[in-house]
């Protein structure tokens, strides 16, 4: 049996099945990317929730995992060369695993690095912008009096909604016919956007026809419906 106890986070959330990929993670925008991806390639994995708003992630037994203390997390005790992996970040995880597995990530070179910078892209914009946009709608950012940085949040989602909207032009996916980690990076962020965040109406989505369609299949796919449930408070 595979010893995972070189990993000081298993002594906070220990494995039962520590043959599987270990995943230290909530169902946020950010969490799901993991669970997505792990139910989309159907690896055996276990799933630890870590619960942030109790600073859960701020933990030494966390922090030894991932220094930035932010979820996802994962150890795969079957990495490279057959030796555990411990790897933090949502963006370098779906890669590790599209590698891993062979699947969501094209074999053509070129087509690869396209994919790639799709997926960079929500790491860099669609991310940090949408989660600036819920602070400042829902959060403690409604309460302030000027609305110059909600504004400007709300500009700035229109303009990557409308960047998505004219790449999934005719496409079923973002990378044209094949649904890659660039999509699943993405799901949940977009999702969250016209239900967590509550901003449906703020960003006129319902104009971004292309969107709404992709978000929809995204939604359909039962291992999409799954992911987003895993890690969830009161499991």
């Amino acid at each position: 049996m595979t010893d995972l106890s070189v990993f000081p986070i298993t002594a906070r959330w220990p494995a039962e099945h520590p043959d599987r990929i270990q995943l230290y993670s909530l169902n946020t925008p950010n969490g799901v990317k993991a669970s997505i991806m792990l139910e989309e390639t159907g690896l055996p994995y276990e799933p630890h929730l870590v619960d942030i708003m109790n600073d859960e992630s701020h933990l030494p037994e966390f922090l030894s995992l991932n220094p930035n203390g932010k979820i996802p997390a994962i150890i795969d005790p079957a990495g490279p060369g057959g030796e555990p992996l411990g790897l933090f970040e949502s963006g370098a995880i779906l890669l590790y695993l599209a590698d891993k597995t062979g699947k969501f990530i094209p074999a053509d070179p070129a087509r690869r690095w396209e994919t790639i910078q799709w997926l960079f892209f929500q790491m860099a914009s669609i991310g940090p912008m949408f989660g600036q946009l819920g602070y400042f709608n829902k959060f403690a950012g409604k309460e302030i009096a000027d609305k110059r940085p909600l504004d400007r949040y709300v500009a700035e989602t229109k303009r990557l909604l409308g960047v998505l909207d004219a790449q999934l032009d005719g496409c079923v996916w973002l990378m044209g016919e094949d649904y890659t980690i660039a999509d699943i990076a993405t799901v949940g962020w977009v999702n969250n956007l016209i239900t967590f965040y509550e901003a449906r109406e703020l960003v006129v989505y319902d104009s971004f026809t292309n969107v709404a369609a992709w978000l929809d299949r995204a939604l359909a796919r039962p291992a999409v419906k799954r992911g987003l449930e895993i890690p969830k408070w009161g499991l």
